[in-house]
């Protein structure tokens, strides 16, 4: 386990991105909660009123040898729309926002670079408006959001919200899912 890594990443609605990360290959864990803010140890109410700056935010602890840091950000792109500030779909405030918080410069760079390489290659009409800034803080949601779509795959959000990003990710990394899923 001593050669696992570390990202954090805020693409919208948590439940969203811990699921599709949860499927890939070398990811060993997935944890939903609140990254970039200034309030410590903030409530998901308190998060939804937009004042503690934080972002919904998954932090995965990943296998480098399985899949890397840039794959991960390869699927961090299209698993939402990093070009409307502070919305994900019908999910609206700044805890929505795309953001990649970097732990250290080797992945900031790789960020960085992973931007241009999508605006380059046009994975979206509009301009990628994600937030790159250094990691300074994560705290875990509550228990009841954790592996929320694991526990709760027939409930309505599940299947009109996130039963379709997980199918995309299917069409497009089919190799990089784990065989259980």
């Amino acid at each position: 386990m001593e050669r696992l890594e570390t990202a954090t990443l805020a693409a919208g609605c948590f439940w969203c991105t811990e699921a599709v990360f949860q499927v890939l290959k070398g990811v060993y864990r997935v944890v939903s909660g609140y990254a970039g803010g200034n309030v410590e140890n903030p409530t998901y109410q308190e998060v939804c009123s937009g004042r503690t700056k934080h972002a919904e935010s998954v932090q995965i602890s990943f296998d480098p040898q399985v899949i890397s840091y840039g794959d991960l950000l390869d699927v961090f792109w299209r698993c939402h729309d990093p070009t409307t500030p502070n919305r994900q779909g019908a999910d609206r405030g700044s805890q929505y926002r795309s953001a990649i918080f970097y732990h250290d410069d080797r992945q900031r760079r790789i960020a960085e670079e992973s931007k241009e390489k999508a605006e380059v290659d046009g994975l979206w009409s509009d301009p990628i408006v994600t937030q790159i800034v250094p990691f300074t803080n994560f705290y875990p949601a509550e228990g009841y959001h954790q592996s929320y779509y694991r526990f709760n795959r027939t409930q309505p959000y599940c299947l009109m919200v996130i039963d379709p990003k997980i199918e995309k990710l299917r069409k497009t990394f089919h190799g990089w899912m784990k065989d259980d899923v």
